[in-house]
């Protein structure tokens, strides 16, 4: 399989700026998403991490 792949890649001009390309872009996501939990707001953060022990506790008392 890898043979038949490397067949066409060796094919492509520039084939090895496709690597760089993906890895920048996964790079940027993080990067991105790093920078947007810094600024979120303390509160924000409070109230999303209490969302499972609330769900948890709505859905016990409705069972019983």
């Amino acid at each position: 399989m890898f043979k038949f792949i490397k067949q066409y890649a060796e094919k492509i001009d520039h084939a090895s700026i496709y690597p760089m390309i993906s890895l920048l872009i996964f790079s940027l996501f993080f990067v991105v998403l790093l920078v947007l939990v810094k600024k979120m707001d303390k509160e924000r953060i409070n109230i999303l991490s209490n969302i499972p022990l609330d769900e948890e506790a709505a859905t016990t008392t409705s069972t019983i």
